[in-house]
């Protein structure tokens, strides 16, 4: 038997074929592009083709343009104040789904401690921006390190960047500055470090007593040229941290100061400046206490004081024009969430007024669009201030926590961002 084959038929089934996978991949690609990264890191199970797509440069380009970055959880890292060396311990707090039922227990909040293990060694968090986070190894008491060395990573696809940084002492802070919309190229990852260095006032008089600063300097890290340069700006200010996390927003970095101001760096042209805060400390009765944090790209102001809980935006830089977007008392707090708390107002007007160490009773660890960690006493809180709803989180036993003043809260969101 004579089979005849059609040769000239060949190319064009070929054709038809590869038309067809083509199509198809383009359509896998518009559709899964549309998708939150959560649901994406799943569908990488799906097939090996589902995997190369999601996993292209291209591809995570597209889904952040169609897609906003949504926060998933908390950093949590306590820190001694009388000694050098750090605690190890890294908590992070993925954030329950706030529900229709105020009261979530704490056994419902997943803590997990290993999600920096891929990192060679132990670290102390510093800084995180858009799906990223920065950290540095660990101090030891009584121990001094010529270099420190620094970890730029993605938790998510577990991938890191490492650095050195020289003579880095724990009276600075550095901060980490990604924009995806701006940084993330097609063969490239570009970020930058600012690391900012209080600098002392000479004391003649008196050498055994706490040093006095007087200017802050920057150092600018950049992915590109992979050197550290410093920068002409010095910013005149006499103030000492507070919560040394850097928050990144407009293309500018944010800290917060006891002086009742903020410190400014703008990461593009290399200027400083200082920012009012809404409201000076010395009116209210109590210690205030406070944090800031960005939503919707905007800087925000978070305090609590006698008067309750107040939360304001930043809309004018030049102006320092801020608006009050959110306002409660501790008594409606209180008769709001009955089963979490119980003379709330009572106890943080026993907050004197003192510039010790002193754990507040009710403290605002972190704000990241519109959600808000506080801690009250011994257990921490997820307030959703848009939604009006209160959820606990967990107590600090659940994180081996000593409830030390002034823990690392950094905010995180899940991220496709390669670094390798």
């Amino acid at each position: 038997m004579v089979v005849l084959i059609d040769v000239a038929a060949q190319p064009k089934t070929e054709m038809r074929i590869q038309s067809y996978t083509y199509l198809h991949t383009e359509l896998l690609f518009n559709i899964l592009n549309r998708l939150p990264v959560k649901t994406l890191l799943r569908f990488k199970c799906v097939s090996k083709e589902w995997l190369e797509i999601i996993s292209s440069r291209s591809f995570i380009k597209a889904q952040m343009e169609k897609t906003e970055l949504i926060l998933s959880g908390f950093f949590f890292q306590e820190k001694f104040t009388w000694s050098s060396e750090d605690i190890k311990i890294i908590n992070y707090m993925k954030i329950p789904r706030f529900g229709h039922h105020d009261s979530v227990t704490s056994s419902e909040a997943i803590i997990d401690r290993g999600i920096l293990s891929f990192l060679p060694e132990q670290v102390v968090v510093l800084s995180s921006c858009n799906g990223l986070i920065c950290c540095r190894s660990c101090f030891l008491q009584y121990t001094y390190k010529a270099e420190t060395t620094l970890y730029v990573c993605n938790p998510t696809n577990k991938e890191y960047i490492c650095l050195t940084c020289v003579d880095f002492k724990r009276c600075e802070s550095i901060a980490l500055a990604f924009d995806p919309s701006e940084d993330f190229k097609d063969k490239s990852t570009k970020f930058s470090l600012v690391k900012v260095k209080p600098i002392p006032i000479l004391n003649d008089e008196n050498d055994d007593e706490d040093e006095e600063y007087g200017y802050f300097e920057f150092w600018i890290y950049s992915s590109e040229t992979r050197l550290w340069v410093r920068s002409k700006e010095l910013c005149k200010c006499e103030n000492k941290w507070i919560k040394k996390q850097g928050i990144y927003s407009g293309g500018v970095l944010h800290w917060l100061t006891n002086g009742d101001e903020i410190l400014t760096f703008n990461v593009g042209n290399e200027r400083s400046w200082l920012i009012s805060t809404p409201l000076p400390s010395n009116e209210f009765k109590t210690k205030t206490v406070a944090c800031i944090g960005e939503s919707k790209g905007i800087l925000h102001y978070v305090m609590v004081s006698e008067h309750g809980l107040h939360v304001w935006c930043l809309e004018d830089y030049y102006e320092v024009k801020w608006e009050l977007m959110f306002w409660k008392s501790l008594e409606e707090i209180e008769g709001d969430y009955l089963q979490f708390f119980f003379n709330l107002k009572r106890r943080v007007l026993m907050q004197e007024m003192t510039d010790g160490d002193v754990t507040p009773w009710m403290d605002p660890l972190a704000f990241k669009d519109g959600v808000l960690l506080i801690k009250v006493c011994g257990n921490l809180y997820l307030y959703d201030i848009e939604k009006n709803r209160m959820i606990q989180a967990c107590n600090l036993q659940h994180l081996n926590a000593k409830n030390l003043p002034d823990p690392i809260v950094l905010p995180y969101c899940l991220s496709l961002v390669p670094l390798n």
